[in-house]
């Protein structure tokens, strides 16, 4: 039977949906075990969450590069033979850090994963911190930390998160080039002793998972305690402390374009109007259909993209607007992002806009999970997010269920032009 390429397939609503849960268990030392069987592959994706972020530095830059620093050698083992033994077995590693997590990622063949497992538990237990990998990694990222430093884009990314936070609060405090001088490898390994330890970490794997690999991890890393064990103080949120000013303007007299930012405090992820006020940002500027985008972009011609979304963080979350574009264009667009805030509040969304929304959200929604690897990212913002099982259900139902008129009062309740800070980084037009 020939394929029809001149009739395009129907659209079809989604139907049930459910993402496979983890088995949960703990094993001998303590550890949360996540499993997320799924996929037909002979490949796992293994994460270990180590609650180690940077809330809990002392210093700029510690908790990043004492994560980073795991693969730069242990007791046993040179970064070279680390890095050499990885690529043998067809392994790859990333870490990385939020602002209240360290992350160990490993993606690896099922037939290895005994070897590479031994590699990262090793990396996890017996680091060594080495001095002079150490400064090969500080003037490396201090080279990167200064090209990026010139970019409009984080010059204003560092003062929108400073005049809403306040220079006091960990979102509004960004290191400086003299940081990278300060770390030594003791300051890091006082932060290794304190936070990395099997009292304070859980462990995800997904993928075809087989009792070999369980039994492997057991092993490993969950048959003893290990490191330094100890009691875990809660998090200490930190009020915000936001500027005054209504516009905070970073002179850069040699942009070729400026960076727009504007943004205000909305409700956090645990607030019952989060999941629908996010539907109604997607509406306002989330996606390439979006309002600021049609006007802004497509019917303007001001800038190749703009956006606006919630931005979480511990205790609070910010709707963020974001572009880039001529400097001459800057005040016009912000004009106009008040114009379509000024229109969400006051007109109904038409119909065919909002079909055309929910269709976006849950298909992008489904791209986002379908996957082995990707459902460990689902659980895994759940459990940092500090969320219930039920969170995805509830996504799925806020986005089938709203309405116009929700979508106009919680316009009406949250994008308030009065309290948006703006921030320009640029050239003075």
């Amino acid at each position: 039977m020939m394929l029809d390429r001149t009739t395009p397939p129907s659209i079809r609503p989604l139907g049930s949906f459910s993402l496979t849960r983890p088995e949960r268990r703990k094993m001998k030392n303590g550890i949360p075990l996540n499993i997320i069987r799924a996929g037909s592959q002979e490949v796992v994706r293994f994460d270990v969450l180590i609650g180690a972020g940077q809330w809990h530095q002392t210093q700029a830059l510690q908790a990043m590069f004492a994560n980073r620093m795991l693969r730069e050698g242990t007791e046993t083992m040179t970064s070279a033979r680390i890095a050499e033994k990885l690529d043998y077995y067809g392994a790859w590693l990333e870490l990385s850090s939020s602002p209240n997590c360290g992350f160990i990622t490993l993606y690896s063949l099922n037939k290895y994963f005994p070897q590479t497992l031994a590699i990262i538990a090793d990396m996890l237990m017996h680091p060594a911190f080495p001095e002079k990998e150490l400064e090969v990694v500080l003037e490396t990222n201090r080279q990167q930390f200064l090209v990026n430093s010139s970019r409009v884009e984080v010059i204003a990314r560092k003062h929108f998160n400073r005049a809403l936070f306040g220079e006091q609060h960990p979102f509004g405090r960004y290191a400086e080039e003299a940081d990278y001088g300060r770390l030594t490898a003791e300051v890091l390994r006082e932060f290794y002793r304190k936070y990395y330890h099997s009292g304070n970490c859980s462990i995800y794997v997904s993928g075809k998972v087989t009792p070999e690999i369980e039994r492997c991890i057991e092993e490993n890393l969950g048959d003893a305690p290990w490191g330094e064990c100890r009691a875990m103080a809660p998090l200490q949120l930190v009020d915000p402390q936001p500027t005054t000013e209504k516009r905070v303007f970073v002179e850069k007299a040699d942009a070729l374009q400026s960076s727009l930012k504007m943004g205000c405090f909305v409700m956090d992820r645990l607030h019952p109007d989060f999941l629908k006020a996010r539907a109604m940002v997607t509406l306002f500027g989330g996606y390439f259909g979006s309002r600021l985008m049609s006007n802004i972009r497509e019917d303007k011609g001001y800038t190749y993209g703009i956006g606006a979304g919630i931005v979480n963080c511990p205790g609070s979350g910010v709707m963020a607007i974001t572009t880039e574009a001529d400097n001459q264009y800057i005040e016009a667009i912000v004009k106009e992002v008040y114009h379509e805030m000024d229109r969400l509040c006051n007109d109904l969304a038409p119909q065919e806009e909002l079909e055309m929304l929910k269709s976006y959200m849950l298909g992008d929604f489904c791209r986002s999970y379908e996957g082995p690897f990707s459902l460990s990212e689902a659980w895994i913002y759940v459990e940092t997010a500090e969320l219930d099982d039920e969170f995805f259900t509830r996504q799925v139902d806020s986005i089938r269920s709203i309405t116009a008129t929700e979508i106009r009062d919680l316009a009406q309740r949250y994008l308030c032009k009065e309290k948006l800070i703006e921030v320009v980084a640029g050239k003075k037009v």
